[in-house]
Protein backbone atom coordinates (compact mmCIF):
# COMPACT_ATOMS: atom_id res chain seq x y z
CA UNK A 1 0.00 0.00 0.00
CA UNK A 2 2.68 2.81 0.98
CA UNK A 3 5.91 2.54 -0.80
CA UNK A 4 8.79 4.92 0.90
CA UNK A 5 12.47 4.60 -1.11
CA UNK A 6 15.40 6.73 -0.72
CA UNK A 7 13.45 8.96 1.46
CA UNK A 8 15.92 12.01 2.99
CA UNK A 9 15.25 15.18 4.84
CA UNK A 10 17.91 17.85 6.28
CA UNK A 11 17.20 20.51 8.98
CA UNK A 12 19.64 23.13 7.83
CA UNK A 13 22.85 20.93 7.85
CA UNK A 14 21.34 17.96 9.83
CA UNK A 15 20.43 15.25 7.87
CA UNK A 16 17.96 13.77 10.55
CA UNK A 17 16.89 11.09 7.68
CA UNK A 18 19.80 9.78 5.13
CA UNK A 19 17.87 7.50 3.69
CA UNK A 20 14.39 5.18 4.78
CA UNK A 21 13.56 2.04 2.61
CA UNK A 22 10.60 0.68 3.72
CA UNK A 23 7.19 -1.10 2.72
CA UNK A 24 3.39 -1.41 4.26
CA UNK A 25 0.77 -3.35 3.75
CA UNK A 26 -2.73 -3.74 3.51
CA UNK A 27 -3.75 -5.09 6.76
CA UNK A 28 -0.32 -5.06 8.00
CA UNK A 29 1.33 -3.18 11.25
CA UNK A 30 4.59 -2.06 10.24
CA UNK A 31 6.59 -1.27 13.40
CA UNK A 32 9.15 2.20 13.00
CA UNK A 33 11.71 1.40 16.08
CA UNK A 34 15.00 3.50 16.71
CA UNK A 35 16.74 5.56 19.47
CA UNK A 36 15.91 8.54 20.23
CA UNK A 37 17.28 11.18 17.32
CA UNK A 38 16.99 7.89 14.74
CA UNK A 39 14.69 9.90 12.71
CA UNK A 40 11.50 8.36 12.69
CA UNK A 41 8.85 11.36 13.92
CA UNK A 42 10.73 13.18 10.87
CA UNK A 43 10.18 10.49 8.80
CA UNK A 44 6.85 10.00 10.29
CA UNK A 45 6.27 14.40 9.32
CA UNK A 46 7.29 13.72 5.68
CA UNK A 47 4.90 10.92 5.12
CA UNK A 48 1.99 12.69 6.20
CA UNK A 49 2.88 15.94 4.81
CA UNK A 50 4.04 18.48 7.79
CA UNK A 51 7.29 18.48 5.98
CA UNK A 52 7.48 19.00 2.44
CA UNK A 53 11.18 19.45 0.89
CA UNK A 54 12.21 16.38 1.42
CA UNK A 55 14.05 14.02 -1.49
CA UNK A 56 13.33 10.38 -2.47
CA UNK A 57 9.76 8.64 -3.75
CA UNK A 58 6.78 8.18 -1.70
CA UNK A 59 3.93 5.78 -3.47
CA UNK A 60 0.32 4.87 -2.52
CA UNK A 61 -1.46 2.09 -4.14
CA UNK A 62 1.08 2.52 -6.55
CA UNK A 63 0.63 5.98 -7.81
CA UNK A 64 3.07 8.72 -6.68
CA UNK A 65 2.26 10.21 -3.13
CA UNK A 66 2.76 14.02 -2.26
CA UNK A 67 0.51 14.68 0.80
CA UNK A 68 2.42 18.35 1.22
CA UNK A 69 1.41 19.52 -2.06
CA UNK A 70 -2.10 17.88 -2.54
CA UNK A 71 -4.80 17.45 -0.31
CA UNK A 72 -6.46 15.05 -2.26
CA UNK A 73 -3.78 12.60 -0.80
CA UNK A 74 -3.30 14.07 2.84
CA UNK A 75 -7.30 13.01 2.88
CA UNK A 76 -6.25 9.39 2.44
CA UNK A 77 -4.20 8.27 5.50
CA UNK A 78 -4.79 9.47 9.44
CA UNK A 79 -2.51 10.54 11.52
CA UNK A 80 -2.22 9.81 15.05
CA UNK A 81 0.54 12.38 16.74
CA UNK A 82 2.90 11.97 20.04
CA UNK A 83 1.36 15.04 21.21
CA UNK A 84 -2.70 15.69 22.49
CA UNK A 85 -4.61 17.04 18.96
CA UNK A 86 -7.54 17.03 21.10
CA UNK A 87 -9.43 20.30 22.37
CA UNK A 88 -9.74 20.11 26.03
CA UNK A 89 -12.23 22.40 26.41
CA UNK A 90 -14.55 20.60 23.92
CA UNK A 91 -16.38 17.25 25.11
CA UNK A 92 -15.29 14.23 23.28
CA UNK A 93 -18.56 14.03 21.04
CA UNK A 94 -17.45 18.26 19.86
CA UNK A 95 -14.11 17.02 19.17
CA UNK A 96 -14.99 14.17 16.97
CA UNK A 97 -17.61 16.48 15.02
CA UNK A 98 -14.63 19.08 14.30
CA UNK A 99 -12.44 16.19 12.70
CA UNK A 100 -15.11 14.84 10.71
CA UNK A 101 -16.51 18.69 9.17
CA UNK A 102 -12.59 19.02 8.87
CA UNK A 103 -12.28 15.71 6.55
CA UNK A 104 -15.59 16.85 4.57
CA UNK A 105 -18.31 14.33 6.16
CA UNK A 106 -21.63 15.05 5.83
CA UNK A 107 -24.31 15.73 8.30
CA UNK A 108 -25.39 12.34 8.74
CA UNK A 109 -22.24 10.95 8.00
CA UNK A 110 -20.87 12.57 11.02
CA UNK A 111 -23.39 11.75 13.60
CA UNK A 112 -22.45 7.79 12.05
CA UNK A 113 -18.65 8.17 12.38
CA UNK A 114 -19.06 10.03 16.10
CA UNK A 115 -20.65 7.28 17.26
CA UNK A 116 -19.33 4.79 16.14
CA UNK A 117 -15.72 5.96 17.09
CA UNK A 118 -16.70 6.73 20.24
CA UNK A 119 -17.63 3.05 20.69
CA UNK A 120 -14.32 1.74 19.45
CA UNK A 121 -12.56 4.34 22.53
CA UNK A 122 -14.98 3.18 24.99
CA UNK A 123 -16.41 6.55 25.70
CA UNK A 124 -19.28 6.30 24.40
CA UNK A 125 -20.85 7.11 28.12
CA UNK A 126 -18.72 10.10 28.34
CA UNK A 127 -19.29 11.76 25.31
CA UNK A 128 -20.88 14.80 26.43
CA UNK A 129 -18.12 15.50 29.01
CA UNK A 130 -15.15 18.12 28.44
CA UNK A 131 -11.90 16.33 27.47
CA UNK A 132 -9.92 18.42 30.34
CA UNK A 133 -11.76 16.27 32.72
CA UNK A 134 -10.40 13.09 30.78
CA UNK A 135 -8.07 10.79 32.56
CA UNK A 136 -4.39 10.15 30.70
CA UNK A 137 -5.60 6.87 29.02
CA UNK A 138 -8.90 8.86 28.02
CA UNK A 139 -7.41 11.21 26.17
CA UNK A 140 -4.99 9.09 24.14
CA UNK A 141 -8.21 7.01 22.86
CA UNK A 142 -9.77 9.93 21.61
CA UNK A 143 -6.41 11.00 20.30
CA UNK A 144 -6.39 7.84 18.16
CA UNK A 145 -10.11 7.77 17.18
CA UNK A 146 -10.13 11.66 16.13
CA UNK A 147 -7.44 10.80 12.95
CA UNK A 148 -10.15 8.02 11.60
CA UNK A 149 -12.91 9.76 11.38
CA UNK A 150 -12.73 10.20 7.33
CA UNK A 151 -12.10 5.98 7.58
CA UNK A 152 -8.94 5.85 6.21
CA UNK A 153 -6.90 2.70 4.40
CA UNK A 154 -3.28 3.91 6.20
CA UNK A 155 -2.86 4.74 9.32
CA UNK A 156 0.21 6.11 11.08
CA UNK A 157 0.84 6.48 15.15
CA UNK A 158 3.83 8.28 16.23
CA UNK A 159 3.95 6.65 20.15
CA UNK A 160 0.55 6.28 20.58
CA UNK A 161 0.75 5.00 24.49
CA UNK A 162 2.96 7.56 25.78
CA UNK A 163 2.14 7.99 29.53
CA UNK A 164 -1.25 5.84 29.53
CA UNK A 165 -2.17 2.89 32.35
CA UNK A 166 -2.40 -0.42 31.39
CA UNK A 167 -5.86 -0.22 30.74
CA UNK A 168 -6.10 1.63 28.25
CA UNK A 169 -2.66 0.84 26.61
CA UNK A 170 -4.72 -2.63 26.16
CA UNK A 171 -7.61 -0.83 24.98
CA UNK A 172 -5.16 0.92 22.41
CA UNK A 173 -3.99 -2.44 21.01
CA UNK A 174 -7.69 -4.08 20.60
CA UNK A 175 -8.61 -1.08 18.69
CA UNK A 176 -5.41 -1.42 16.20
CA UNK A 177 -5.87 -5.07 15.76
CA UNK A 178 -9.46 -4.48 15.15
CA UNK A 179 -8.53 -1.71 12.45
CA UNK A 180 -5.85 -4.68 11.02
CA UNK A 181 -8.79 -6.60 10.72
CA UNK A 182 -10.63 -4.45 8.65
CA UNK A 183 -7.61 -4.34 6.74
CA UNK A 184 -6.11 -1.02 7.18
CA UNK A 185 -2.84 -0.61 7.40
CA UNK A 186 -0.59 0.98 10.26
CA UNK A 187 2.44 2.56 10.50
CA UNK A 188 3.29 2.51 14.10
CA UNK A 189 6.29 4.47 16.23
CA UNK A 190 6.90 2.93 19.61
CA UNK A 191 9.69 2.54 22.00
CA UNK A 192 8.35 -0.19 24.01
CA UNK A 193 9.49 -3.32 22.58
CA UNK A 194 6.85 -5.60 24.08
CA UNK A 195 4.69 -3.17 21.90
CA UNK A 196 6.30 -3.65 19.08
CA UNK A 197 6.84 -7.97 19.58
CA UNK A 198 2.66 -8.01 20.46
CA UNK A 199 1.22 -5.85 17.66
CA UNK A 200 3.49 -5.35 14.77
CA UNK A 201 3.52 -7.99 11.50
CA UNK A 202 6.90 -6.44 10.89
CA UNK A 203 10.00 -4.41 12.00
CA UNK A 204 11.95 -1.70 10.24
CA UNK A 205 14.60 -0.70 12.79
CA UNK A 206 15.87 3.20 12.65
CA UNK A 207 19.72 4.15 12.93
CA UNK A 208 21.36 7.28 12.42
CA UNK A 209 18.86 8.46 9.98
CA UNK A 210 18.57 5.05 8.13
CA UNK A 211 16.34 2.07 7.83
CA UNK A 212 19.41 -0.68 8.53
CA UNK A 213 16.87 -3.64 9.16
CA UNK A 214 13.69 -4.61 8.20
CA UNK A 215 11.60 -7.87 8.62
CA UNK A 216 9.65 -9.80 10.91
CA UNK A 217 11.26 -9.99 14.97
CA UNK A 218 12.52 -13.88 13.87
CA UNK A 219 13.60 -12.91 11.16
CA UNK A 220 15.73 -9.91 12.36
CA UNK A 221 16.82 -11.75 15.13
CA UNK A 222 18.36 -14.76 12.25
CA UNK A 223 19.73 -11.57 10.47
CA UNK A 224 21.69 -10.20 13.42
CA UNK A 225 23.28 -13.92 13.96
CA UNK A 226 21.31 -14.01 17.39
CA UNK A 227 18.26 -16.13 16.61
CA UNK A 228 17.39 -16.71 19.94
CA UNK A 229 17.03 -13.25 20.58
CA UNK A 230 14.17 -11.12 21.89
CA UNK A 231 13.63 -7.90 19.82
CA UNK A 232 15.34 -5.49 22.78
CA UNK A 233 18.59 -7.25 22.05
CA UNK A 234 18.15 -7.35 18.13
CA UNK A 235 17.25 -4.11 18.53
CA UNK A 236 20.53 -3.33 20.77
CA UNK A 237 22.88 -5.31 17.80
CA UNK A 238 22.22 -3.29 15.24
CA UNK A 239 21.49 0.33 17.15
CA UNK A 240 24.54 0.27 19.68
CA UNK A 241 24.09 0.73 23.42
CA UNK A 242 25.53 3.68 23.90
CA UNK A 243 23.42 6.39 24.37
CA UNK A 244 21.93 8.34 21.89
CA UNK A 245 20.25 11.52 23.73
CA UNK A 246 23.58 13.14 25.02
Amino acid sequence: MLEVTDLAYSYGTRNAVRQANFSVHQGECLGLLGPNGAGKTTTISCIVGLLSEWEGNLSLNGAEFRPAKRQADRGKLGFVPQELAVYLNLTAEENLNLFAKLHGLGRQERQRAVSEKLELAGLADRRRDLVGTFSGGMKRRLNLVAGLMHSPELVLLDEPTVGVDPQSRNHLFEMLLKLKSEGVALLYTTHYMEEAQRLCDRIAIMNEGTVVATGTPSELAEDAGESNADLEQVFLKLTGRSLKDI
